[in-house]
């Protein structure tokens, strides 16, 4: 059924197929792109698609021609694009407040917010919430956290990882080299030590066939080669870790990882911060990734989705974590009233169209296809994931594993040029994420055209 239908509200010119009118990219297109390159300073680019209008998992460019959009602004638009209840929502709001500093003053739908998010975030204790305006600061948040309330400095974060670019949260992402050129020094005091990457790690092992044997290597490695040759443990305040990594390549650590790791935490007071920015909000079929894993932490940092494109980032924390003190940290616009009511309108309307469940079947459903097509072409090494967070990833041999980035990188274009919009991930994956509402027809079309650009690019 389709879920704008069942919100009650069906935009008459709603956009239902790819159609792609004009070479790509368009006059329009070109025109811009051009400006950007004059007036914006040089950031990330992916893919020369200049962006009008969307509607649910779909969006047209400037010249009209209409994509399928499984990238989701990144995991941002996990209900979709222009969904009619959170628009009407913040349509709403518009009309009274746009700003009042809930640094200083008060309004009910801050707390409107934070109240709901301390009610779907994992952990039957009583929490708090810092709201701020993006991903990064809200890992910057946390980490002054953990830091305040264990008294220490130090951090392990993990190879992989991705937590933002911010001179503190730099410091801990692990991407990309890139990410981190002409830019030292970044914040001290983290360490990073190998993620349980099943399908590539430093260990040799096969992490889908010895799952225990990748985790206990790495808790042996951070107990033995950290804790008793570089930073003692009562030195470490926090842990700082994914619970799927997202930027480092979709990466789904064993199941029994993370329990483990938070109960070496709690041996050793170590808080443990959990990174859901992209994972969270229903992406992989569970409210939060961390789910799946049986964890509760005592920090989350959430983003992205949380707000279904208006900027926003909160840390969830444990009640007692709470700043002791006025003025340790704040901010101008986090948790502004627009974001405020899209964060709830957002999780409403998740729960309202049953989106949560719908990424659990819909998902199956894909990553089924996706082993189909590797299956039929060798040149796909694995294919991994959870819910509709799923990745696969190009590789120049099945059996050595080795990487095949332009390969990868020309899927990709082929992709855009078929009118499916996809972003890479990793060393030499592809993400596939399109909004959790996205029903089985739009899968198919989807994977249809995902062959259709493999095909080419051969």
């Amino acid at each position: 059924m389709d879920t704008l239908t069942e919100a009650g509200k069906v935009e008459p010119n709603r956009m239902t197929r790819i159609s792609i009118k004009t070479e790509l990219p368009g006059p329009e297109a070109r025109k811009v792109i051009e400006m950007d390159k004059k007036y914006l300073v040089t950031s990330t680019k992916s893919l020369p698609v200049v962006g009008k209008r969307g509607s649910g998992v779909f969006v047209e460019d400037v010249d009209g021609n209409v994509f399928l959009d499984f990238a989701s602004g990144i995991s941002v638009t996990n209900m979709g694009h222009v969904h009619p209840y959170i628009t009407e929502k913040v349509q709403q709001q518009l009309k009274l407040l746009w700003h009042f500093a809930g640094t200083d003053y008060y309004y009910r739908e801050q707390v409107d917010a934070a109240k709901l998010l301390t009610e779907v975030t994992p952990g039957k204790f009583d929490k708090k919430v810092f709201f701020s305006n993006s991903g990064t600061e809200a890992n910057e948040a946390s980490l002054k956290l953990a830091k305040i309330h264990r008294g220490r400095q130090q951090f392990i974060a993990f190879i992989g990882g991705f937590h933002g670019r911010t001179q503190g949260s730099l410091a801990f992402t692990a991407s990309k080299s890139t990410q981190h050129k002409g830019l030292f020094p970044w914040m001290g005091g983290v360490t990073h030590v190998p993620f349980p990457n099943p399908y590539r790690n430093p260990f040799g092992i096969d992490g889908y066939e010895s799952p225990d044997e990748l985790t206990n290597r790495v808790l042996d490695y951070i107990e033995t080669y950290v804790f008793k040759m570089q930073v003692p443990p009562e030195d470490i305040a926090a842990f700082l870790v994914e619970p799927i990594q997202g930027e480092g390549g979709y990466i789904v650590p064993p199941m029994n990882f993370h329990k483990k790791l938070k109960k070496l935490a709690e041996e050793n007071g170590i808080i443990t911060i959990m990174d859901e920015v992209q994972s969270g909000f229903g992406r992989t079929g569970k409210m939060f990734a961390s789910e799946h894993f049986g964890v509760e932490p005592e920090i989350m940092s959430l983003a992205k989705s949380i707000a279904s494109g208006i900027p926003m980032g909160a840390s969830v924390v444990k009640a007692d974590l709470d700043f002791p003190q006025q003025g340790l940290h704040s901010n101008t616009f986090g948790g502004n009233l627009l974001a405020s009511v899209a964060c709830v309108a957002t999780i409403e309307a998740m729960k309202k169209e049953r989106a949560v469940e719908n990424a659990k079947i819909q998902g199956e459903y894909m990553k089924k296809r996706l082993n189909e097509l590797k299956e039929k072409y060798p040149q796909i090494g694995d294919v991994r994931g959870i819910g509709l967070m799923l990745a696969i990833d190009f590789v120049k041999d099945q059996r050595t594993r080795e990487p095949d980035a332009k390969l990868r990188d020309n899927v990709e274009m082929a992709s855009y040029r078929n009118g499916l919009l996809l972003l890479s991930t990793g060393v030499s994956a592809i993400r596939l994420i399109p909004a959790l509402n996205v029903n089985k027809i739009q899968v198919e079309m989807g994977i249809e055209t995902l062959e259709k650009a493999i095909k080419q690019s051969l």
